[in-house]
């Protein structure tokens, strides 16, 4: 019989489903399932029990067991099975000092353990082990002690429900874009959203924005947008340069600022600032700005129709009551935001540092989330 993976908590179990990095954040279901004890070290506990070790008071104690991959490195490295058994290993000995820590699998990218605040990359810190001093030994061990003491953060908020449009409401339609071709210096069509393939793209279009022109349908999209909200809710509607001091970060060059607040204190507003990018950036409640597009670089290969989506997506799903605010959040005093989609497709958040914003405002907008902490209210409609 094989040796028994039961050294951590709980069942051991696959890798979760690798989650996309170059993707929209919407999606169906709850999301991959959390893995804490990862199953496949059973070659390192026979490895372990032939080096006179026992591996489970390795599991137990990273710092012995640090100091143990340390001197066996060189063996590991000879052996690609082994090696990835150690690196197992290692990840649930770590997923193990902290109820909030995982594993997490990303599509083309190694796979980490940790949490939101510390994710490490166990391949390459067996790697670094193999030729770390002393002093960078000593200050791994301290790391991993500090941050399974730290408090727990509070788990992320679960967006709230979106309301449905009710019938015999008029429903949002994207206007007619405009549709162009591109080209390269080489006179070749660029295929934007295809350009990289299954590959990674260019280390050099990191710094290249080829045609930043081709999202100035997003202006047609936030214009049509803003006169569908106004159409079909009950809010006040200002358009005027100066409520692009709304965002939290700085816009290029302001085109025109409209902001939509509903008649429901409960509700949130939502400011669109046009930029002559061309681009559209997005004050939604209190708190977060969104820009779009994210970035228009060769590298990212944002389209204009995918950014639209993403714009419609939240336009419509804050309107529905599907977005959520929280500051402060844990002991790091993070700012967070849920959202849920309008049309049940999925839904994404963000957690992080606040904004850089004065600590009046930063003040008013804690107080004002006390308000809402269920989450903004939908939209009232406009009355026939």
């Amino acid at each position: 019989m094989g040796t028994a993976e039961d050294l951590f908590e709980g069942q051991p179990t696959g890798m979760p489903e690798p989650m996309p990095r170059r993707t929209a954040l919407y999606r169906e279901g709850s999301g991959p399932a959390v893995v804490r004890h990862l199953e496949g070290y059973a070659p390192f506990v026979d490895f372990c029990s032939a080096q006179g070790a026992r591996a489970e008071e390795l599991a137990a104690d990273p710092e012995q067991l640090i100091r143990f991959l340390r001197t066996a490195g060189s063996r590991l490295a000879d052996d690609s099975t082994l090696s990835a058994a150690a690196a197992v290993f290692v990840g649930n000995t770590i997923a193990a000092l902290r109820p909030d820590a995982k594993w997490t699998a990303y599509e083309g990218a190694p796979s980490t353990v940790g949490n939101r605040a510390k994710a490490v990359e166990v391949d390459r810190l067996l790697e670094a082990l193999r030729s770390a001093d002393d002093d960078a030994v000593r200050g791994l061990i301290a790391v991993l002690s500090d941050w399974a003491q730290e408090e727990p953060d509070e788990p992320p908020a679960t967006p709230p429900r979106p309301v449905f449009r009710p019938a015999g409401q008029p429903r949002y339609v994207r206007p007619a874009l405009p549709t162009e071709t591109y080209y390269n210096s080489d006179g070749e069509p660029i295929p934007y959203g295809r350009h990289w393939g299954a590959g990674a793209p260019d280390p050099d279009s990191y710094s290249v924005d080829s045609h930043p022109e081709r999202f100035a349908g997003l202006h047609v999209v936030a214009r049509a947008l803003i006169d569908h909200l106004t159409a079909v809710y009950d809010v006040d509607v200002q358009d005027d340069p100066v409520h692009a001091g709304e965002l939290l970060m700085q816009g290029p060059g302001v085109l025109q600022a409209v902001k939509i607040s509903p008649r429901d204190p409960g509700a949130a507003a939502l400011t669109f600032v046009l930029t002559g990018y061309p681009g559209v950036m997005v004050h939604a409640g209190v708190l977060h700005d969104f820009a779009f597009p994210v970035c228009g670089c060769d590298a990212c290969d944002e389209t204009m129709e995918t950014t639209a989506d993403r714009l419609e997506l939240l336009a419509l799903s804050v309107a529905a009551g599907g977005y959520s605010e929280r500051y402060p959040v844990g002991h790091k005093r993070w700012s967070e935001y849920a959202l849920a989609a309008f049309d049940g497709s999925g839904s994404e958040g963000g957690q992080g540092e606040p904004p850089p914003a004065s600590a009046e405002r930063l003040r008013d907008a804690e107080n004002r989330l006390r308000e809402v902490a269920g989450g903004w209210r939908p939209w009232p409609l406009r009355r026939s």
